[in-house]
């Protein structure tokens, strides 16, 4: 049950962080105003509360192993929101990443 909590967690922070910096992209970027800006500096500092909850208590781990969570949820975000096509190195740049992921977060540690 902790590795799927963990799971969720990322999952929930990279929405909360790649969404507040697409909302400031948007609100700077895109001329959209500073509403969307405020929106993503809320969302940014969501993603800080969220990176908190992982049941894992090194600050260094969590934030290492979120990169590669962060790496993939962006070119996810991409192809979602904004229609970007990965090409085939992108794809297996996020995999490697969220291998890394698996080994820095859920590899057995002797204690």
């Amino acid at each position: 049950m902790t590795v799927i909590r963990s799971v969720l967690l990322f999952g929930l922070a990279a929405l909360a962080e790649i969404g507040g910096a697409w909302l400031v992209w948007q609100g700077v970027r895109e001329h959209r105003g500073l509403l969307w800006v405020g929106a993503g500096v809320v969302a940014l500092g969501l993603y800080g509360f969220v990176a908190t909850l992982q049941p894992d208590a090194e600050f260094g781990r969590i934030l290492a192993a979120y990169g590669g969570v962060f790496v993939a949820g962006s070119l996810a975000w991409g192809m979602v929101v904004d229609g970007f096509r990965p090409d085939r190195y992108d794809l297996l740049g996020a995999a490697i990443c969220l291998l890394g992921v698996a080994v820095i977060m859920y590899a057995p540690r002797s204690a």
